[in-house]
């Protein structure tokens, strides 16, 4: 498969597939809890959409790293949470409703501020990097028609054809992990040549940035007294990124396969820390249900 077939045609189709599964979970209830739970919905979103960046742009300077991986690392970063948090917040027995709201709020989000927090990296990290930088317009049309057009679809689905949309929720998910794995591995072979390097130099930087973010979404969650489930959901989401949507950006729309590096570094890194988070949540939870915590 030749390399402009994989970014313009099928990573595009992958990812939209991905949103459609994610859509086919879930219902209109799911947005009437930014209502419901307004403390929970703003904290996640200033952390996933303030924070994350920023703290983001400090690992960056930290370390020191090249244009492109800095570039790719912010692109990360202004990524919104995707399916796999859903799934690691029920995994990790957190507020799986919460979840799914903050995935959605900021998706719908992260359209408009992708393009504003991309290009600023591009500019201040790329020499003569205006050349480089993405065009708002057309960048807040692809990112609505591969994410929120398919998860649109498919709560459509489920809402006119409930019983269809059970039966097709499990294959798609199926599909769904197949491509992410797929799309992880292309990406990183298109830059093997230079791998070591790369995870040498990127992959403390997005372990660090994966940590920190799940760190710091869990204590402000409890500075603001939010519960055990919350708590741990807000963690999750200010750290688990839809690193599929940022080797989509680089590779589609950048047409740059090194900025899409972290991206596929941090998708690997995350189902290890995932693992953790997962069994450390089931611990918190299990030590709190007996005292009524949680």
């Amino acid at each position: 498969m030749q390399s402009n077939v994989l970014t313009e045609l099928f990573l595009p189709l992958a990812l939209a597939l991905i949103m459609l599964g994610m859509g086919l979970s879930l219902v209109t209830a799911d947005f009437k809890r930014i209502v419901l739970y307004p403390k929970a919905v703003a904290l996640g979103i200033l952390n996933q959409i303030v924070l994350l960046p920023i703290i983001a742009w400090l690992i960056v300077l930290a370390f020191g790293l090249s244009n492109e991986l800095a570039v790719g690392i912010i692109i990360l970063a202004a990524c919104p949470g995707g399916p796999t948090s859903n799934l690691i917040a029920h995994l990790s027995r957190g507020d799986t409703a919460l979840s799914i709201t903050l995935t959605v709020v900021s998706s719908a989000i992260a359209v408009f501020t992708i393009p504003f927090l991309v290009n600023l990296a591009i500019l201040h990290f790329i020499p003569d990097g205006q050349e480089q930088v993405l065009p708002i317009f057309k960048t807040i049309v692809s990112v609505i028609i591969i994410t929120i057009i398919p998860v649109a679809l498919g709560m459509g689905i489920r809402s006119r054809f409930p019983a269809f949309a059970a039966r097709l929720e499990r294959p798609v998910r199926i599909l769904s992990a197949v491509f992410l794995f797929l799309i992880i591995g292309a990406a990183l072979a298109k830059e093997k040549e230079n791998l070591g390097e790369f995870f040498r130099l990127a992959g403390p930087a997005t372990l660090l940035l994966n940590l920190l973010t799940m760190g710091v979404g869990y204590g402000t969650a409890r500075l603001g007294q939010l519960s055990t489930k919350q708590s741990l959901t807000i963690a999750i989401e200010s750290g688990i990124q839809n690193g599929t949507l940022g080797i989509a950006i680089a590779s589609t729309l950048l047409q740059n396969a090194a900025m899409s590096v972290p991206s596929a570094i941090y998708s690997l890194l995350m189902f290890l820390t995932s693992i953790g988070i997962i069994l450390l949540g089931n611990k918190i939870i299990d030590q709190k249900i007996p005292s009524g915590a949680a």
